[in-house]
């Protein structure tokens, strides 16, 4: 495994555990040639998956691109990379739970924001503004104002 900080090919394992309920091995490693500790994870390789996308294109699916969203969505909110990790990983599980070969986007997105408004309210709202394209500020407020009374349903 290559060293991010001097890209030595040398490194060894420190540590290894399992992650996300036994699907992955989270290892840490450290490099032989400067001694920089690292994180990787292995995890067994699927099925390709496509996304459809809203203009009907089709594209590999790729955890990244959810979780660039969920950092974006959560910018300077009290929420860990381990969380939008842990949201990323759900996700993934719930598209290949389907057994399908293809998703689309719209399912893809509804799956995440079911997995955000818990998480972080103000970061729900960020995604599903982008998310939804809110054409018009009567369907953000309706958006808010159903997040507003699912808060108040506990309570009764």
């Amino acid at each position: 495994m290559q060293c991010p900080k001097c890209h030595h090919n040398n490194s060894r394992v420190v540590d290894s555990r399992q992650a996300d309920d036994g699907r992955v091995i989270r290892r840490r490693r450290e490099c032989e040639n400067c001694g920089y500790r690292f994180t990787t994870f292995e995890r067994i390789e699927e099925a390709p998956l496509l996304v459809i996308k809203k203009n009907g294109a089709r594209e590999e699916f790729n955890r990244e691109k959810i979780l660039r969203g969920l950092i974006r969505s959560a910018e300077k909110r009290p929420v860990t990379m381990d969380q939008m990790e842990t949201i990323v990983d759900h996700v993934e599980s719930r598209v290949r739970s389907l057994g399908e070969n293809e998703v689309s986007t719209t399912m893809i997105g509804e799956f995440v924001m079911e997995e955000l408004v818990d998480l972080d309210e103000i970061a729900y709202i960020r995604f599903a503004s982008v998310y939804r394209q809110f054409k018009d500020m009567s369907v953000f407020l309706k958006e808010l104002q159903d997040i507003v009374e699912k808060a108040k349903e506990p309570q009764e």
